[in-house]
């Protein structure tokens, strides 16, 4: 009785073992992160890297500022006697001079350089405001696309699931010969092909996801899942903003036509400043010697600048009236781009939203209950298997054409925000 007992325990602590063994082997479950947008955009903000390397390029360019407002410092030059054939003052090193220059710039050069140096911490403002605008539109982007993917692969997942019920009741009556061998083979073939289109959507899904968590600084292993519930339904939204004040918004917000000004404007002062080089600057001294050539206690003083009879700086004056006419013709082109995209995404948004709008809200719903009542019909073999399989095809294509139709209307409104420098379409 007591071996009995003792191998009755054993045979537990053993089963418990690999129990806890098999459950440490198992990989972790990841997080899920229920966000918000409003939530996306303010974790974005506060973690996302490349928004702080962009930030220290702002102090790096201020520091230039300082540096352009300091004034040269003067030379110092001292000189002690070694060896000299003349004993008559005494011994050379005895012999002691003394000098102090200072250079003066001319032509307002310090001046100019502030001025460029300001100018050149409004194009880092303009670089990180423009990297901002660019990072918040992939990232909202993301966000709609991870959502909107996400509700298409629901629809895989039940009617692979629905089908996989389907194959196993088949295979049972295929054994007991109550149907052909070809019905099982075709519910298998629907199965294998989309259980194919399902994995697809996910490496994509995957792929947005790992984008989107790099933005907000997420954990690797997390899994967002967007919590959206903005309606559209039958809203004209974009039909309600005139063209003109998207496109006069686009000229005033946009940070890359900011950048391109200051560029131009960068360059203008460079030409001032290249051709103020070409005035010579020039610097003062004051000297002592000891025992100088007129007698002791030397004390002279004097000027040096350069003669400007060769270089006057003729090449890089030139370089930066090139620089002005590049940088207009830069400007003119984004001006121009700008236009073009506003004029072409606000067409396609007003397209979208027309074709939206034109759908049935109880479309959808009515659909969803028309698939489970074929369903139960070929259940009861009311209908035929083509017939079953053919609308299990309606049904799904058409679920994910308006999942796609409703995604490309919320990114269509995220273009136009992201066109114009606007949130007008935040939701």
């Amino acid at each position: 009785m007591f071996y009995k007992i003792v191998r009755t325990l054993l045979l537990l602590v053993i089963c418990s073992f690999f129990t806890f063994s098999s459950a440490l082997a198992q990989p972790p479950l990841p997080d899920t992160i229920k966000i918000t947008v409003k939530q996306a955009e303010d974790q974005f903000l506060k973690n996302n890297l490349q928004i702080i390397i962009q930030r220290f390029n702002i102090d790096n360019a201020s520091a230039q500022i300082i540096t352009a407002r300091l004034f040269p410092n003067p030379d110092f030059n001292f000189n002690n006697g070694i060896h000299t054939n003349d004993v008559t003052q005494g011994p050379a090193y005895n012999d002691q001079s003394v000098s102090v220059s200072q250079l003066f710039t001319t032509a307002g050069k310090r001046n100019k350089n502030i001025q460029l140096a300001k100018i050149g911490v409004e194009q880092s403002k303009d670089q990180f405001f423009d990297l901002l605008r660019t990072l918040k539109f992939t990232l909202r982007n993301d966000f709609y696309t991870i959502y909107f993917d996400e509700q298409s692969a629901k629809v895989y997942s039940d009617e692979i699931s629905s089908l996989q019920k389907t194959l196993s009741v088949f295979k049972e009556q295929y054994a007991k010969g109550n149907i052909a061998e070809k019905e099982v083979l075709r519910i298998q073939s629907q199965l294998y092909t989309l259980e194919a289109e399902y994995n697809n959507l996910q490496v994509s899904i995957d792929t947005v996801q790992s984008e989107f968590k790099l933005l907000v600084k997420a954990k690797p292993v997390a899994y967002v899942e967007p919590a959206y519930t903005y309606d559209l339904d039958g809203k004209s939204i974009v039909e309600l903003v005139p063209y003109q004040r998207l496109l006069d918004s686009a000229y005033t917000n946009r940070f890359d036509l900011k950048l391109a000004k200051a560029t131009l404007d960068y360059n203008n002062m460079n030409l001032e400043l290249q051709k103020a080089t070409a005035i010579p600057d020039f610097s003062l001294s004051l000297n002592y010697d000891k025992y100088g050539g007129y007698g002791t206690n030397f004390l002279g003083a004097g000027v040096e600048f350069n003669l400007p009879f060769f270089n006057r700086n003729q090449g890089n004056i030139k370089q930066a009236r090139i620089a002005i006419d590049q940088s207009q013709v830069q400007l003119q082109s984004q001006q121009d781009k700008i236009e073009s995209a506003v004029a072409t995404d606000y067409k396609g948004a007003l397209r979208l939203e027309k074709l939206y709008n034109s759908f049935d809200p109880q479309f959808k719903q009515d659909f969803n209950h028309l698939i489970q009542e074929v369903f139960n019909n070929y259940e009861k073999r009311n209908i035929s298997l083509l017939e079953f399989l053919d609308f299990y095809d309606s049904y799904k294509t058409n679920t994910l054409q308006l999942n796609t139709i409703e995604l490309n209307r919320v990114t269509s409104l995220e273009q136009l925000n992201y066109d114009t420098g606007t949130g007008f379409f935040n939701n």
